[in-house]
Parts: C-alpha cells; structure tokens; sequence
C-alpha cells in the first residue's frame, strides 16, 4: 500500500506485556513494549504534480530535495517516539543515501537494524528496528513469497534483555517472534487468494520455526501494512487462528468497529484502515492452521459465488461443468473457473 500520512505525527499502537508462564506477582511487574508500523511511501512509488504535470509521471526519486526533506521528518517522528520496536514498509533500498541515513540515525539511537528487498529488484522492502536496551536478538531469518507480487517477510526472534526482563535471574527466558510484512494490494478480486496464501505462508514459516527451536510458548506479533480491512478475508482467516488486533484491544473496539479508525490514505485516494499489529498469546487455543485455511478459502469461494448472485444450485451445476455424475471433479472445477475468468465473472481480471 502506497500512502501519505496526514500528519507528521505517528501513533503508537500502543503498550502491552509480554506474555509467560509467570507467577501473578511476577506478571504484575512485566515491562511494556511499544511499536511503530509504518509504511513510509517508497519515492519510487510517489507521484508528484511538477509543472501542472497532468499525467503526475513525475516520481518523487527524481528529486533528491523533496525525498530527502520528508524522510528526515520521518526519522524525527519515529525517533521522538522512541518505540520499542519499529517495523517500516517501503523502504527504499534501492538507494544508498537513504539506507544510510536511516542506518545511522536509527544505530546512534540505540537501534539493530535489519533489512531486506522484495525478488526481483523491486526497489523497496522492509526494516526491522529494535532498541538494544530491550532486546536481544535470537535469530533474522527471511521469507521470499515468490509469487506475482514479489512480496517478502521478516521474522525476528528476540528475548527481553536485562534490565528489561525481571526473570533474568531464575532462568526464565522471555522471547518473543516478531514478523514484518507489506501484502499485495488488492486490485481485484482474482488475488485475493493469493493475498490469503502470503498470510497463510507467513503462519506455516512461523509455525515450523517454533517446532524447529521449541518454542510453542512464545507470544508472535504480526506487524505490517496488510492492504485489507477488518471486513476482509485475511483479517478474519488472522482472527480464526487467535491473533487480536492490538489497535481494536487498546481502543476496545470489536471486529464490526472497521469504520471507527483509519491508517492512512491509498494511493487511489481512499481513507482506510489495513495496518495492524496481531498479537497472538501463547495461552489461547488455536485452531489447526489447515482448519483455518480451508475455512478461509472456502468462504472467499462462498462470497464470491453469492455476488455473482449463484443460487447453491446454480453454482453446484457450474461448477460440475459436463459431468454426469453428483460430484464436482478437480478438472471440471478448474475448466469452470478458467470458462469464468474469461467472462470476467466472480473470478475478474487480474493486475499484479
């Protein structure tokens, strides 16, 4: 998502204890964490009107002023709000003068920085920062979705750090995983699947990272620009596995608040709100992620057959295609999908 901030100022989520195993006194003492996501608008990606340029084919990248000016505002936000951890999307990578600049201010700060490019030289990608006198790094891996987006993933295992922690002494390690992530922007409804998959890769790669280090206990925050809203597909597959939104929980707002709170402006000019910071407690019961993704997938497939105003009927026998039998086979399915696509139905026209 491509966007301009209103305002200069950014907003914390908010504060919240790290989860553990903890005696209620113990839990009492627990130290607050504060963090930033944001998605600062790659220049690359930001149309400027020079000249009464109609078209806006001009791209802030090609003025080092005004790229130069609004990043340095950005770091001065981010560094008065001094957050615990701060996760940036659209982050221009593509060019050293910036990197550094953001490198040192957020290093001089008492910030471990941690990048990585989306495939295919895209030219942006994502940050991890987080303050050293809180954490202490465990483990950077990287996730490379692969697909027609070029997105990527950042996972970043941490432990509270003394003096942070108060259980440093009875051996008890706080850790937390933390993942920074920017999803493919729905252009139509032909990729909201795929927006589905990148989630449901982002879990499977958590998953088998705490099976590999045993780690089933450990609060996960799920940080990043998701390009949809609470009404979408990938906020309620999040919700079926546990994850709360962290704004929702600070602000006690339920999941049909999705009016009450916006994130920014797109780059079609809608107000919207799809920045989320989930946050899973260890302690909840979660179901099979499998579960979720069927559930997921097959009411994405419900949705979209009910706005094509298909009776259960209707659809049953479409999607049978010539078949003779009371069954819908792989083939047949996929033969009726791609008969659709080509009408531009319920599956639509897809842009990457």
């Amino acid at each position: 998502m491509r966007k301009e901030r209103r305002s200069r100022r950014i907003s914390r989520i908010g504060s919240y204890a790290i989860s553990s195993s903890m005696s209620m006194r113990d839990h009492r003492q627990q130290p607050c964490i504060t963090c930033t996501t944001f998605n600062i608008l790659a220049p690359i990606y930001k149309r400027l009107n020079i000249n009464n340029d109609q078209d806006q084919n001009s791209r802030e990248s090609d003025y080092r002023a005004y790229w130069l000016v609004r990043n340095q505002r950005i770091l001065v936000s981010l560094l008065r709000e001094r957050s615990s951890i701060i996760c940036l999307q659209e982050f221009w990578l593509g060019n050293e003068e910036l990197v550094n600049m953001y490198e040192k201010r957020l290093g001089d700060a008492g910030y471990l920085n941690f990048k990585l490019a989306r495939t295919n030289n895209r030219g942006d990608g994502l940050l991890i920062a987080v303050r050293k006198d809180y954490f202490r790094v465990i483990n950077h891996r990287e996730l490379l979705f692969n697909d027609c987006g070029d997105r990527v993933a950042q996972l970043l295992h941490v432990e509270l750090a003394a003096p942070c922690s108060p259980c440093r002494n009875n051996d008890t390690r706080q850790e937390i995983l933390i993942v920074n992530t920017h999803l493919l922007f729905p252009h139509d409804s032909s990729l909201s699947l795929v927006r589905l998959n990148q989630v449901y890769k982002i879990l499977q790669y958590v998953e088998s990272y705490q099976k590999e280090n045993k780690l089933s206990l450990t609060p996960i925050m799920l940080c990043g620009d998701w390009n949809g809203s609470k009404r979408g597909h990938v906020y309620k597959f999040l919700r079926s596995q546990g994850f709360v939104s962290s704004y929702d929980t600070a602000h006690q707002y339920t999941d049909a608040d999705a009016h009450k709170w916006v994130s920014h402006l797109n780059h079609r000019g809608n107000i919207c709100g799809v920045d989320f910071i989930w946050l899973l407690n260890p302690n909840r019961y979660r179901k099979l992620l499998k579960t979720s993704w069927s559930e997921a997938v097959f009411g994405m497939f419900k949705y979209l057959l009910r706005r094509a105003s298909l009776t259960e009927e209707d659809a049953f026998a479409f999607l049978k295609a010539d078949s003779d039998s009371d069954c819908i086979t792989y083939s047949g399915f996929c033969e009726a999908l791609q008969q659709q696509r080509r009408n531009k139905g319920f599956v639509g026209a897809g842009r990457h």
